[in-house]
């Protein structure tokens, strides 16, 4: 995958296969690039692996974790747009998943139209808010360079040598930039997730891992001849570029 994608990639989760396999193919009609998952732990594995630019979620599960826990988890570690699909037209589990930071709430069986109308709605909700200037009372942030790379942190923009853009989660950048400020100290994953973070997380938690290995991926930076990104082992990662602008 190139660092541009001209197609928005979904993730459709859900246990109803037939359900994953209709949304699959009309998303795709549409001009979405889209991935389906049946549970939690596919859910993860899935994000681990690819970015989304948009999260479909089932409310309830058959075993396992529930939509709630699961929309809660993706919260915390996510900055995406996100849509609940429920078979019950409750209020309360609406309000409920509203104020997870869920987007949309789409009661089963529905449209595909309408949804598809929702779906873009909700993503063009994000990108207005994401695009929005700072304020300008707000002193802007200095742009920080290494090897031919820029990173703004005003604008939440990363840019490679050729002058492309490289797109980040929120978390990804977060992290890239408390790397970077920090160049030439090492920094433990309990250190990280709490200036990436800044709650209480399990320090057992691999996702700080997990968006290195992505950062990584987008600064092309090869683990084994790392350029940028050092492992420090039994410790955490420290920024090392081995050429400065």
């Amino acid at each position: 995958m190139g660092i541009t994608d001209e197609k928005h990639r979904v993730l459709v989760v859900d246990d109803d296969q037939r359900l994953r396999r209709f949304l699959q193919r009309f998303l795709t009609s549409e001009g979405y690039a889209v991935t389906s998952a049946e549970d939690g732990r596919s859910m993860r594995r899935a994000m681990a692996d690819e970015d989304f630019d948009l999260v479909i979620l089932d409310l309830t599960f058959p075993v396992g974790e529930d939509g709630v826990s699961l929309a809660r988890g993706l919260r915390a570690q996510h900055d995406l747009p996100l849509i609940m699909l429920s078979g019950k037209n409750n209020t309360i589990d609406k309000v409920v998943c509203l104020e997870l930071g869920a987007d949309d709430y789409v009661t089963k069986p529905f449209e595909p139209r309408e949804l598809l109308a929702r779906i873009r709605t909700v993503m063009r909700r994000f990108a207005k808010r994401i695009s929005m200037p700072e304020p300008q009372e707000k002193s802007r942030s200095p742009i920080m360079c290494f090897a031919g790379w820029q990173l703004d942190p005003s604008r939440h923009h990363l840019a490679s040598p050729r002058g492309d853009t490289v797109r980040l989660t929120s978390q990804e950048f977060q992290l890239l930039a408390a790397l970077v400020e920090r160049r030439g100290r090492v920094l433990s994953r309990e250190q990280i997730l709490d200036i990436v973070a800044n709650r209480n997380w399990n320090p057992y938690d691999r996702s700080i891992d997990v968006m290195i290995g992505k950062i990584r991926r987008k600064l092309r930076d090869n683990a084994r001849d790392t350029q940028f990104i050092k492992t420090i082992r039994g410790v955490g990662y420290m920024f090392a570029p081995q050429s400065e602008e």
